[in-house]
């Protein structure tokens, strides 16, 4: 499918999110494989580009967007197709979709592993070591889990009953960080969470995220 695709961004979380949707979707794009905290983000280029100087970044032609969750969400809206669409078209399950990417951005990713990630080993060089802080996100992470686990119980594959969406790009990134980050997660997640790492465009998403020379990816 022909596009005119720049993604900006490798090496975390949140830029593994926008080359899994790409993939997801079947879009070919380029990727620009700038690092956070590089100073490859503060060129003029990219400044230009987003004067936040954050990754992701996403072109489209003309148009740029970035934040994660918002990029998928653009991306799913402009590119799904019979066969390939990532948003459900119903009402209900579009509001249910909108209810999982608010709560997976706003308290499992912003307000728990985000914080640990700048007061932890990680950036806490940069921000401060503060062990109480990231063992209370810890908990408040795993709580917070709770309301996965109780929707994972029916049995269900995807957040959105048997419809994979960005809303399990979202979660499915966040569960991997937390894995990572040894914060652990909830049981029903685990079977969960095993789907989604086999879907090859995730597989494929992670090799495209690592850290390399600018390439086209297809």
């Amino acid at each position: 499918m022909g596009t005119n695709l720049t993604l900006w961004g490798v090496g975390t979380p949140r830029t593994l999110r926008v080359h899994w949707a790409l993939l997801e979707l079947g879009l070919e794009y380029e990727s620009k494989p700038i690092l956070s905290r590089s100073g490859e983000t503060k060129t003029a280029e990219y400044t230009a580009l987003n004067p936040r100087q954050k990754i992701p970044l996403l072109q489209d032609g003309a148009f740029a967007i970035g934040e994660s969750a918002a990029i998928v969400a653009y991306l799913a809206r402009k590119y799904s197709r019979p066969g390939h669409s990532l948003v459900p078209e119903d009402a209900e399950g579009h509001a249910r979709w909108l209810e999982w990417c608010f709560f997976t951005i706003a308290e499992l990713d912003a307000t728990a592993l985000y914080v640990i990630r700048r007061h932890g080993t990680n950036l806490g060089h940069l921000y401060t070591d503060a062990p109480e802080v990231v063992a209370q996100c810890g908990e408040y992470f795993r709580h917070q889990l709770q309301f996965v686990e109780a929707a994972l119980a029916d049995g269900r594959d995807y957040l959105v009953g048997e419809k994979f969406t960005t809303a399990d790009i979202l979660l499915g990134t966040c569960l991997t960080w937390a894995v990572n980050y040894r914060v652990g997660i909830c049981d029903n997640a685990v079977p969960y969470l095993e789907r989604l790492t086999s879907r090859d465009a995730y597989q494929r998403a992670s090799i495209s995220n690592m850290p390399k020379d600018s390439a086209k990816v297809s």
